[in-house]
């Protein structure tokens, strides 16, 4: 196909188009553009696209489109899914089951979510009604799988999606085990934000003959993203982040921590100086993850104070500021951090507050960008203006009461579940969702980019 300028030249069904037009959007975005045909034409693809690309919709929409193709008599049965969707994280599961139901709303495609977190009572429930479409989480589908309530011989394309992550994660055992259950004869989808050795080693286990596209250069920064850097003390920190932020009247920030307990800290700080904002880790309950989630894609909690782990699959279209209070370890994270915002061709600025300690850290950055990042001072600011009681950044001694919730971060093995689409529960971690979502969810809210 030689004209990919519309979703109507790229051969989608008609139902499809109907639900992409009501988004609004009439043009494809780069990956989708190239990864979509190549879906169609029923190719195993290697496909490096960041977050924010649009890269869910460029393999749910021809998912839905190979469904609508082939009859459907005789092959749908309970709890036996025909396309497979593992990702890395609760969030990035609810979000890619979004965009099943989103852009399937005018078909009759079933599909649901499973992640753990969750009672896996619904979900069993829910197992026991025809299936097309399963989203799942790694270890929550082997939990399943071990429960016999899910039968994986009827799967026709399986999708890793952040399949870097799900490395990082710790995830290829559980990969493994999933891979020894399907069917030899299937169609593979492999989507990373980069190829590095480890992911060409796991593709060519996974993938047969594989077509390769790419939308971006190995940690390519968005040239949309305006970044800064702000020299000051670690122990001045939480003064100046929460002064930018009300000077600069920020709506939307995403400010990202290097730990849990940091998180929290600065998420308090800044609610004392009148400010609405909620933290997001690994440690957090469902329902509060969701809740601050939910809050921060409504407008209604203006700061989300997130660490790496908790932020990944996050997606917030349009969002104007992402604030590096702590600069990550890995040099490839801080790509990762601000490509959150600058997307779909909108603007976007990334300001980093670095102290000294954390010199070698920024210079390893501007060598992976290969460019300096402008330094610079925030006008109406200076030390003085740091309360006396101001500490530096620390853990809590034994005998202090910590507001922060013991226990091992919640993204790791087998702790993956969210309640799906951003809306709070209300609930806690006892009501699971395993079945179909009224495809309305946030999606009503979102209008950045198609993904």
């Amino acid at each position: 196909m030689s004209d990919t300028n519309t979703f109507a030249a790229l051969g989608l069904a008609e139902p499809l188009l109907r639900a992409v037009a009501e988004t609004g959007y009439t043009q494809p975005t780069p990956i989708q553009a190239q990864a979509i045909p190549h879906v169609l034409k029923g190719s195993d693809l290697l496909a490096a696209a960041q977050t924010g690309t649009g890269k869910t919709a460029g393999f749910t929409l021809p998912l839905l489109h190979l469904l609508l193709q082939s009859p459907l008599q005789g092959k749908r049965q309970p709890g036996r899914p025909r396309c497979l969707i593992l990702t890395p994280t609760r969030e990035l599961a609810a979000q890619v089951e979004e965009s099943v139901q989103t852009y399937g709303k005018h078909t009759s495609i079933r599909s649901m979510v499973m992640f753990g977190g969750v009672n896996i009572n619904p979900q069993i429930t829910a197992l026991r009604k025809p299936l097309d479409i399963l989203v799942a989480t790694p270890g929550r589908l082997l939990d399943h799988v071990q429960q016999k309530t899910i039968d994986l011989s009827g799967v026709e394309v399986l999708v890793l999606d952040e399949a870097d992550r799900m490395l990082d994660m710790g995830f290829i055992r559980d990969i493994r085990k999933v891979l020894a259950l399907l069917p030899r004869q299937r169609q593979n989808l492999l989507f990373s934000a980069t190829f590095s050795d480890e992911i060409r080693d796991l593709a060519r286990g996974v993938l047969n003959n594989p077509t390769e596209v790419s939308v971006a250069r190995r940690n390519t920064a968005s040239e949309l993203v305006e970044q800064k850097v702000v020299m000051t003390e670690q122990s001045h920190k939480r003064d100046l982040v929460s002064h930018v932020i009300r000077e600069s009247g920020w709506h939307q920030v995403l400010v990202f921590t290097r730990t849990k307990h940091g998180a929290n800290r600065l998420a308090e700080k800044l609610t004392k100086d009148g400010l609405s904002a909620a933290a997001i880790h690994g440690n957090k309950s469902q329902s509060a993850r969701t809740r601050a989630l939910a809050g921060f894609k409504s407008g209604e909690v203006a700061v989300l104070v997130a660490t790496d782990i908790a932020a990944r699959g996050l997606d917030i279209d349009q969002l104007p500021q992402v604030v590096n209070f702590e600069l990550p370890n890995v040099p490839e994270d801080y790509v990762h951090r601000i490509g959150r915002t600058g997307r779909a061709g909108s603007a976007g600025s990334a300001l980093s507050l670095v102290d000294n300690t954390e010199v070698k850290l920024l210079t390893a950055i501007e060598r992976l960008l290969g460019r300096k990042i402008e330094r610079t001072v925030v006008e109406g600011w200076s030390a003085d203006m740091v309360k006396p009681s101001t500490t530096p950044e620390r853990p809590p001694l034994p005998h202090r009461q910590h507001t922060a919730p013991r226990g091992g971060n919640g993204n790791r093995g087998r702790g993956n579940g969210s309640q799906p689409g951003g809306r709070p529960s209300g609930q806690g971690q006892r009501r699971g969702n395993g079945g179909r979502r009224n495809a309305s969810g946030t999606a009503q809210g979102q209008r950045g980019a198609l993904n």
